[in-house]
């Protein structure tokens, strides 16, 4: 037998009728077949009904395993849904996996954060993540799921809206839980990473040359807030244009001629110092560098990235899951349906869904980290 997967949404007004008609579309491609794991996000007033729309997902496609959350804006089959209440529901049906869902909540060990809810025999294949958006310690959970299989690639998006009172939904199995995260290992799946950073590198390469922890203190053994500014200075026009709109630093996650950054934008710097503060820890040695953002850039690297998982696959795959920045959409492109459309474009109409989340989940250079501004796939091959 063959992985099949299937996606569907509504926007329906009535939240258990809208889940019941997802539902059914995405069993429209299982022909037949139980699904193994359904994913499913629901927006606006699916949100706020999320116990109706939870039974009409089971109703539909009864599945054995079933994670997903509230966010605030759904996507599949290349549309995409900012301004509207939907729900969009991805099931797949893959023979002789053995999927294994968790929640995980913040514990106790020692007086030390812990992570509470994933079983030692879960398994050592790729996982999907879906954090609530408040008070969980997203990096605490990778930094779990790696040391229990280091080199697996983890994806998902934090959880990108709440109830009118303020509550965080998350789904597993017949549950609708309120806080922590959720997920899946895929012991027997093979999932892809894609993701795009939407970035382009420009100016030198700097060393950091002292730092401590998240702050660089200096770089090229000059203050670092005086070399960057050196740095945007020595750039052309229009580069210097596109730092204007936001200062965005790439750190390098491997030594190689041409490494993979890790992109953030500076959390803050300090004048006097001469000190700059970045998103992850830095380790003197370390290689940066400034990155400039543009719609353009976002567009061309996705789809550029999306052809290349195609390639590897040698083919369309079976299904995708896509988590890209709720500060992506229309707003940033200034045109609908781009990050959907290209996906399905790209991978010849292959069943897919998603959301616009508060945090991305990815590797880069085989670390999983969280990410801002980004568009992760989970490319699930045929």
């Amino acid at each position: 037998m063959e992985v099949r997967i299937g996606s569907g949404w509504s926007t329906v007004e009535d939240a258990r009728v809208a889940a019941i008609e997802a539902g059914t579309d995405a069993r429209q491609a299982l022909d037949g077949c139980r699904p193994d794991l359904v994913v499913i996000f629901a927006s606006g007033l699916h949100l706020e009904a999320a116990e109706a729309t939870l039974e009409g997902v089971h109703e539909a496609l009864a599945p054995r395993d079933l994670i997903g959350c509230g966010v605030g804006a759904v996507l599949a089959q290349g549309r995409e849904f900012e301004d509207r209440s939907a729900v969009t529901v991805w099931a797949g049906s893959f023979p002789d996996a053995a999927i294994e869902t968790f929640h995980l909540t913040l514990g106790d060990r020692d007086g030390q954060p812990g992570l509470d809810g994933l079983s030692p025999s879960a398994g050592h294949g790729p996982a999907l993540l879906l954090p609530a958006p408040q008070h969980f310690p997203t990096e605490l959970a990778l930094d779990a799921l790696a040391q229990a299989a280091p080199g697996r690639p983890v994806l998902g998006g934090v959880a990108s809206a709440l109830t009118r009172d303020g509550t965080p939904v998350l789904f597993r199995g017949a549950d609708v839980l309120t806080g922590g995260a959720v997920g899946a290992i895929l012991n027997g799946v093979e999932m892809l990473p894609c993701v795009s950073q939407g970035v382009a590198p420009i100016g030198p390469i700097l060393e950091v040359t002292e730092a401590d922890g998240r702050i660089i203190r200096t770089l090229d053994g000059v203050p670092a807030l005086e070399r960057l500014r050196a740095a945007i200075d020595g750039l052309s026009g229009s580069d210097r244009s596109l730092v204007s709109s936001g200062l965005l630093l790439g750190v390098a996650q491997e030594a190689a001629p041409l490494p993979e950054y890790l992109v953030q934008g500076l959390v803050g710097a300090d004048p006097q110092a001469g000190t700059i503060a970045v998103g992850v820890a830095v380790e003197e040695g370390a290689l940066v560098r400034l990155h400039a953002r543009d719609a353009a850039t976002a567009a061309h690297d996705l789809r550029e990235r999306l052809a290349l998982r195609r390639e590897a696959l040698d083919g369309d795959p079976a299904g995708a899951l896509v988590f890209t920045c709720n500060g992506r959409g229309a707003r940033f492109f200034g045109s609908a349906d781009q990050d959907a459309g290209a996906v399905d474009e790209i991978f010849g109409g292959a069943p897919s869904a998603g959301f616009f989340a508060a945090g991305e989940i990815g590797p880069v250079a085989a670390v999983n980290l969280m990410h801002g501004f980004t568009a992760t796939v989970a490319v699930f091959a045929a």
